[in-house]
């Protein structure tokens, strides 16, 4: 997901998805690689919604 990473708490959801995934789970490790490529394509990303 792009965009701001802000917690809305339990407004939609009754479980706090970051509690849910383990911390060895191989989707965080993709996680952090995936994020800062993410960060730099943003501008591109952006220029195409827009």
């Amino acid at each position: 997901m792009r965009g701001d990473e802000r917690v809305q708490g339990m407004m939609l959801a009754t479980v706090v998805l970051e509690d849910r995934v383990p911390a060895d789970h191989p989707l965080r490790a993709i996680r952090r690689l995936v994020d800062p490529i993410l960060g730099e394509l943003s501008p591109q990303f952006e220029a195409m919604y827009s």
